[in-house]
């Protein structure tokens, strides 16, 4: 709505006119009147004298983070602050409520997108956050084998307000300052879902003796080769190009804004890491990490390394000018499911998660859970997924690489023990 102009004033007469007035200029004069008395009547003093607040949008207001991608960013397993076998309320940090992200918090705006408020985006400081992003999410917008909605890093809209992150960004920077935008894509584009599955099936069902490994598994294997991993790298590439492209249309230049792209942190430790034998199923009826030595060697060697390998290529060939990479695949090292440095809440002598040194004494990955261990709140799909401390310490990597607004890249790992603001401590470097 535009602001009305003031309206002039009647000229008056020049010293020489003649005292005879026109029927038009009479006229004029009782318009001009008329007009003032309803400006008045209607309020309007303050209308024509008063410069409205800008609205926020791009370059204005209050400045915004905002998360797009998949479950490593949405908040998946924040509920959750660390891991016991004893029941659930000892480590139920947020509450049943945890992933309700609607204005009043009473249900999931996307069904099983599980956006927790212990989420990377809300950074605080005076920084507002958004968080679009979805667990499951892959760099095109698809609708899951269970029937879940997934948008992904696309302008795609299916109706019934069911659209991809772009489009979602698009319409949220349009009236919001957002000045920096996070994105975490690519693993579920290599299946990383399916990839867990069939190293702990093979886990459960071949014995110590006679290992059967999942990382030669044809359908594991499929999603290495050299011809699919550049596919995935050139699907990354095109979503980030597509977030571009929603700032733009929002009204950003591409120097009003950063893009900062999240590599994915290692969830388990390597062979010699772990604190549970292989032999007698203990990695996962206790632990709930059912790798084979070398499964872990190989996620921890060759995938990981190859999924990263992916993404940080496609920040590349995006060509996205002034675009940073959040390193963040050392970060949670020393933390990991199963780690010989850390253990479940029963093995460190712990009651709760509120206990003193849980943050440093508890695993930072949510267990690997079957149908037959996925009871009482939690989700299968919240296996291997950073927990409440993982999502804070992610978080606090978040709000370093946002630097007061001079957003910066780098590689976040653990700072040390304790809690700083809540949060464990980590560094960017």
């Amino acid at each position: 709505m535009s602001t009305p102009m003031p309206l002039p004033a009647p000229m008056p007469a020049p010293a020489t006119a003649t005292r005879r007035t026109s029927r038009s200029g009479r006229l004029a004069r009782l318009r001009y009147a008329v007009t003032g008395l309803l400006v008045a009547a209607l309020g309007g003093a303050a209308l024509v004298t008063a410069t409205p607040a800008a609205a926020d949008g791009p370059g204005v207001g209050t400045p915004y983070v905002a998360t797009l991608g998949d479950s490593y960013i949405s908040g998946e397993a924040g509920r959750w602050a660390g891991n016991t076998n004893n029941g659930s309320s000892l480590i139920d940090a947020l509450g049943s409520t945890a992933y309700y992200d609607n204005a009043s918090r009473t249900a999931e705006q996307i069904v099983r997108c599980h956006r927790s408020w212990s989420a990377s985006a809300y950074i605080g400081g005076g920084v507002g956050g958004v968080d679009l992003a979805c667990s499951g999410a892959t760099t095109a917008t698809a609708t899951s084998s269970d029937g879940y909605f997934k948008p992904g890093l696309d302008f795609a809209d299916l109706g019934s307000g069911k659209v991809g992150q772009a489009r979602m960004l698009q319409t949220f920077a349009t009236t919001h300052n957002v000045r920096m935008v996070v994105v975490s894509i690519g693993g579920n584009d290599f299946n990383f879902a399916s990839v867990v599955q069939s190293c702990v099936t093979d886990f459960l069902t071949s014995p110590s003796w006679w290992p059967d490994y999942c990382y030669d598994d044809a359908s594991v294997k499929a999603n290495f080769t050299s011809t699919n991993v550049a596919a995935v790298r050139a699907k990354i590439k095109n979503g980030l190009l597509n977030v571009r492209q929603a700032m733009r249309n929002a009204g950003y230049a591409d120097t009003g804004w950063t893009l900062v792209v999240q590599t994915y942190p290692s969830p388990i430790p390597s062979a010699a890491g772990f604190r549970y034998s292989q032999s007698g199923y203990t990695r996962q009826n206790t632990g709930g990490c059912g790798f084979w030595n070398k499964d872990a060697d190989w996620a921890n060697a060759t995938a990981l390394p190859t999924i990263n390998g992916a993404v940080r290529g496609a920040v590349t060939d995006s060509g996205i000018a002034g675009a940073k990479i959040l390193e963040l695949q050392s970060a949670f090292n020393g933390r990991r499911l199963c780690e010989n440095t850390v253990g479940l809440l029963e093995e460190k002598g712990l009651t709760s998660w509120t206990n003193a040194g849980a943050v440093d004494k508890t695993e930072w990955i949510d267990q690997i859970r079957t149908v037959s261990t996925a009871t009482s709140s939690y989700f299968i799909q919240e296996s291997l997924h950073p927990n409440y401390w993982g999502q804070l310490a992610e978080r606090s990597c978040v709000r370093m690489a946002y630097n007061g607004g001079a957003v910066k890249g780098g590689t976040c790992t653990i700072a040390g023990t304790g809690l700083l603001n809540g949060e464990p401590r980590m560094k960017l470097a």
